[in-house]
């Protein structure tokens, strides 16, 4: 592996930083998980760019970002849920597109062996993800909360567009074969 692979796979340890803050979410839990999560969300910029500028990009790389980045993005928003803040059921609409992405992304019927990287629709609901998750996790209030709530909506139909996008270059180019 290579220093950016290692750099995604280490974007990991947010995930239980995040989680064990907000077993007791004080306004000053609160916070650390919101400084955790935004800078392992900021590697995940880190690593495409020295994986690009180092010329080292890799199909393992393709695939363990995207991955690492749902488990990233999915944890706190699960623990929003328990805390009564976001719907369960806008949390199984990303869900649901991550699992049939992620599925799609490694049939190698549909793709010839090759992963995929992000488009930009993908790395526009990544970003507003990120910013909406931080957002709904920090212990802010008023018209904050009210932003918090919307991004998370916008992020959820940009999670589906970005996955009908992705889907039907795909799809159309089976269809012609």
């Amino acid at each position: 592996m290579n220093l950016p692979t290692w750099i995604t796979v280490s974007r990991l340890l947010g995930v239980p930083i995040v989680l064990i803050a907000l077993l007791d979410p004080t306004d000053i839990h609160r916070w650390v998980s919101v400084v955790a999560f935004v800078i392992f969300a900021g590697t995940d910029w880190l690593d495409g760019y020295l994986a690009r500028r180092l010329n080292q990009v890799t199909d393992l790389g393709k695939f363990l970002d995207p991955l690492v980045d749902k488990l990233l993005v999915l944890a706190p928003l699960m623990a929003l849920v328990g805390l009564g803040e976001i719907p369960a059921w806008g949390v199984f609409l990303i869900l649901a597109r991550e699992l049939t992405i992620s599925g799609w992304r490694v049939n190698p019927t549909f793709q010839q062996g090759q992963v995929p990287g992000a488009g930009i629709w993908g790395k526009a609901k990544t970003v507003v993800q990120i910013v909406a998750i931080s957002i709904l996790l920090a212990p802010l209030s008023g018209i904050w909360q009210i932003a918090g709530i919307v991004l998370f909506w916008v992020a959820v139909a940009l999670t589906w567009i970005s996955g009908l996008i992705y889907l039907l270059p795909a799809r159309t180019s089976q269809e012609t074969v």
